[in-house]
This record gives C-alpha cells, structure tokens and sequence, in this order.
C-alpha cells in the first residue's frame, strides 16, 4: 500500500482509539467507595439518612440552648423526656434511659399489644377465670362475673380506671397472663424499648420490672397512632357497660390533666394517654396535647416534691415550655421512624424493616434525588461509544481495501 493510502487508515485508526481511551475514562460513580461499584455487600450502596445525634444517653437534664429559646422548667421529677410527635424530635429531656418502675403507664403497652387483637363491638362474658389472680391494692373498673361486655367496655375499664380486673379479662382473651406479658415484651423489642422489662402485665409493683421515660414515650406515640387508643385514651367519661342496663354505673377518666380534678385545672388541647402511681414508682404521666397544629408529647416520672399533684403540674409546665420552644429548639435526640406491622398490627420502627424483602423508602421514589443518573450517563456514553469504535474501525477497514483493490488488480506492490 502507498503512503498516502496507509495515511488515511492511521487518520481513522487514530480517532478510533483517541475514542476508545476516552470512553475508557471511568465515571465518579465507578470510584464510589473505596470498593467501587462492584461492592456486593450488604447496603453497600444504601444511601442513609443524617442521624441527629443524640445525648439521651447522658445523665441529667438534655437541652441545647440557642436564641429565642427558653431553658426548660426546674422539676422534681426524676426522669422526664418532651417530644414533638410529627418530627419525632426530642426537645429536653432527664435521664431519659433511667430504669424505673412504671406503674400503670406500662398499660400502655398492653393496649398497644393486645387492643389490635379484638374488635371493639365483640361481646366477651367475664367468668370468675377472669378475675382470678388479681394483686391486693390493685385498681379496678368494677367488672361483674357472668356479665357480658363488650371489647370497647373492657378498653374504657383499662384507659379510665386503670383497672386490672379489664387487664386480667383482655389477658385472658389474649392467651393468658403469661402469654401477654411475653407479647408486651417482644412489642417492646419491636418498638426499640430497650429499657423495659414487663413482669406484670398491668404494671403493678413487681420485682424486675422497669421501664424509663424514653420507652414510655415509645409506648404513647405507638398508641396514638391507633385511632381506637387515641380515642380510648382521650375519653374523659363513660358508662361500663356502655349500652346500660341496671348494673351500668358511671366512670370518669383518673387523669386529673384530662378531666381537671382534685384540684387540677385540664389542660387546653390534652389528648390523653396514661397516668399511673404505685407505692414504689410513685406517681407517672405520658401525656399527649395538641396546640396550633402541633402535637407534643410528655412522659414525666416520679415526682420527688412531695405535691400530690405534682405529676400533673410539672407535666404541665413541659407542656407550656415545648409549645413555646418547639419552633426552635434543636433536638437532643430524634426517635427512630413508625412503620405498622401488618402481621400483629402493631406499630413499629422502620429501621427495622426486612431490607431483603421491603424496598427501602418506596413512598419517597417519586420525590428522591435522582443519584443514580450519573451511573446510567456513563453507562450509556460506553455503550454509545462501543458502536461508536465498531464503526470506525469498519469504516477504516472499508477505506483500505477500496484503496487496495485497484493497485492488486494491477499487480502494484506497496514500496
């Protein structure tokens, strides 16, 4: 071939791999992590979420100071924790993890456990099998042998009076005391609960049983997200059994925030949830309220002024501070994400959702950085680039025999 013909090629072939070496560049997300894109482990390439840090595990009063911003209330109360339920931020807190008997707010759990299991309006006869083993002291709603009650009248025993003869009923329609105690402890394992050990289903003084005022706010915005809890534990009063009859009577809510009683004024926008008070846990609150369009819950734990009310007002006076600080207090803690258990109905952290078998954050696909696009350019410029390099290099081919057909037909010899 002459010079001029092979000057041609060496033009073409030299585009062709000036083209190859740069489609040979790789892309950022190729080097992403120092083990690529090839990384197979597990989350390898999960995007997570910025975690808040947190300081609940601290001991004593939590709270970031920062303009416009009031200092939280001095109370007495040995553990306490104020958080806003629609962010799930932790305002303040004290000794938020600190294990301490919880008295009748482990009711919560309970109800957070069991209420799911039984429709309202399903009608269950108590039987003397019922009432049988029921502590001496204990709270009672005033349930009857052989009457008939609805689900709904058993919940409004439990939320109203506290009373263990509907927590021993609802226990026994659930499998048993025993049953129902390893139930409430495998929903507080879901729930993130580490703090609580559940002896007594109805919390009352049991040794080894605890809780702390972190797993109780666990326990209330779990149950609020019940519509059937929230309003059993905002009803203020009742007839047991509802539907009458002549051993109907009346009952009213113990929770002296709610219904303002001995000498407790209620507080605008309370919501509920549950009080309780045992000889050794002393008095305890978790309270829900609503204000403005901001829902703010409390959990206060054993009062040490020596007020009979005290629970109630220092659950009060967090309240007020969360309502004024909340828009913008920076959170000491954040509680982790509510997703509901479809299987037991329960409510339960997201982070501890199956990743194998839940894609991760389906509902936020549509709003979602589009992270991978850089990926798919670069795959698609390779690709583009492959059939780019093919035809060039037909191209060249095709350029050297129309050259080298007149010459060998004219039996020329390149020189």
């Amino acid at each position: 071939m002459s010079s001029e013909s092979w000057a041609s090629v060496r033009v073409v072939t030299a585009a062709t791999f000036c083209a190859a070496s740069l489609l040979a560049v790789p892309g950022r997300a190729a080097a992403d992590g120092p083990n690529g894109i090839d990384d197979l482990r597990a989350a390898a390439h999960v995007t997570h979420p910025v975690h808040t840090p947190s300081r609940l595990d601290d001991r004593g009063v939590q709270f970031l100071p920062g303009p416009d911003v009031p200092e939280p209330p001095d109370v007495s109360a040995l553990s306490w924790m104020v958080t806003d339920m629609a962010s799930g931020k932790v305002l303040a807190a004290k000794d938020a993890h600190r294990p301490l008997p919880p008295a009748s707010t482990l009711k919560a759990l309970f109800a957070v456990t069991v209420l799911p299991k039984f429709s309202p309006a399903e009608v269950h006869t108590v039987s003397l099998e019922d009432l049988g083993g029921i502590e001496s002291g204990s709270s009672l709603a005033g349930l009857k042998e052989d009457l008939p009650y609805r689900v709904a009248d058993l919940w409004h025993g439990v939320f109203l009076r506290s009373g263990s003869d509907a927590v021993h009923t609802l226990a026994g329609m659930n499998g048993g005391w025993g049953k129902t105690i390893d139930d409430m402890q495998e929903t507080a394992r879901r729930l993130g609960a580490r703090d609580t050990t559940v002896e007594s289903a109805d919390g009352f003084d049991t040794p080894g049983q605890f809780s702390s005022a972190y797993d109780l706010t666990l326990f209330g915005r779990a149950g609020l997200a019940d519509p059937d809890f929230a309003e059993f534990a905002s009803t203020k009063h009742a007839e047991l059994p509802e539907e009458g009859g002549p051993d109907a009577f009346g009952i009213e809510n113990t929770n002296r925030l709610l219904v303002g009683s001995h000498g407790v004024k209620p507080y605008d926008g309370l919501i509920g949830v549950k009080n309780g008070y045992t000889t050794h846990a002393g008095n305890t609150l978790i309270a829900a309220a609503r204000r403005d369009g901001r829902t703010l819950l409390v959990t206060v734990m054993n009062p040490q002024s020596g007020s009979r009310n005290a629970v109630y007002e220092e659950t009060r006076a967090l309240l007020d501070w969360g309502f004024e600080a909340a828009p913008r207090a920076a959170a000491v803690g954040v509680l982790p994400a509510l997703a509901h258990d479809r299987g037991s109905g329960v409510a339960q952290p997201a982070v501890h959702r199956p990743r194998a078998t839940v894609p991760l954050r389906r509902t936020a696909v549509a709003a979602r950085p589009d992270t991978d696009a850089p990926a798919r350019y670069w795959w698609l410029l390779s690709a583009a680039g492959g059939v780019g390099v093919i035809g060039l290099a037909a191209l060249g081919t095709g350029l050297w025999r129309r050259r080298r057909r007149p010459q060998e037909s004219a039996g020329g010899e390149s020189g």
